[in-house]
């Protein structure tokens, strides 16, 4: 009896595998073309490492290096604070001085809690950070909230932003802190 049992056994094992393998062979005829096997003499794409996530409209320039920054676009009129770990903690547009400052990597060298800007005025959350022909050039907020463009027959440097955007950059840009300039 025994030895009748283990034919049966191996029938049955044999016709598990034959099952499976049946299956599997329809599973791979109806596999979408990005999962399927290359069908023979083509040659397999090799495994890419880490796909790179999509760069969208508000993604942090990649020519803005590393760290924690301040990244400003002059062509997109945006800024962007970026963490260490480069996360975007926080990105708004601005409306820009009449005197820009050239692409480049620069520190915070001042700040100002409340003052009257160049063009007469009131703001706040004032972070400096660069110097063009005597004109100094920093992030700040009109404390009546505006975001006018500048008088082009001055020569101002206030980088005007929203109240809450200001608010944010104080808390981030402290002296010291890396800004970005980038076209």
């Amino acid at each position: 009896m025994a030895r009748g049992s283990s034919g049966i056994v191996a029938g049955l094992t044999a016709a598990a595998v034959a099952v499976v393998c049946f299956l599997a062979y329809q599973a791979s005829a109806n596999a979408p073309e990005s999962v399927a096997a290359p069908s023979a003499g083509a040659s397999a794409a090799p495994p890419s490492t880490t796909p790179e996530p999509p760069k969208g409209p508000l993604a942090v320039p990649s020519d803005s290096g590393t760290g924690a920054r301040v990244v400003y676009a002059l062509k997109d009129r945006r800024v962007w604070i970026v963490d260490g770990r480069e996360k975007s903690l926080r990105t708004f547009t601005v409306m820009p001085s009449s005197v820009d400052p050239l692409p480049g990597v620069y520190q915070v060298t001042s700040r100002s809690g409340s003052i009257k800007g160049s063009d007469g005025v009131l703001i706040e959350h004032v972070v400096r950070f660069a110097d063009v022909d005597d004109v100094s050039i920093g992030f700040s907020a009109a404390q009546d909230g505006s975001m006018r463009a500048p008088d082009p027959s001055m020569k101002t440097g206030g980088v005007r932003m929203k109240r809450v955007d200001g608010n944010a950059m104080w808390t981030f840009a402290t002296v010291g802190a890396k800004v970005v300039v980038v076209p």
